[in-house]
């Protein structure tokens, strides 16, 4: 049925999928940390500032329990999608999808590269 209409998906262990290749769009990576010289993209801003006490704020517009919840806690890793939090007073760590983060609040001056 497939034919030659649509073609097929590339899957990493295809002997044609090409390894360290950049995402469309992307820039080339800075020698520290390993950050997009884009930084003005949430998440590496994030990175910037991991190790800092901050609190996030989410909505959740779907949730009938909790339509907004706020954390507080360090900065332990951030991607595309997700930012990772832990919170030293409960031992609590929480994955966090960007989806939802509304905004972050810091007490110190934030990192922030151009």
């Amino acid at each position: 049925m497939n034919g030659s209409y649509y073609k097929s998906p590339l899957f990493p262990n295809d002997s044609s999928y090409e390894r360290d290749t950049a995402y469309p769009g992307s820039m080339p990576t800075t020698n520290m940390q390993d950050i997009p010289m884009e930084q003005s993209y949430i998440e590496n801003i994030l990175r910037l500032n991991k190790g800092k006490k901050a609190t996030a704020y989410f909505s959740f517009t779907d949730s009938l329990t909790h339509k907004d919840k706020v954390f507080t806690g360090i900065i332990e890793q951030a991607g595309r999608d997700h930012l990772i939090m832990s919170d030293p007073e409960t031992g609590k760590w929480y994955m966090l999808l960007m989806i939802y983060l509304d905004y972050v609040e810091f007490n110190e001056k934030i990192n922030y590269q151009i």
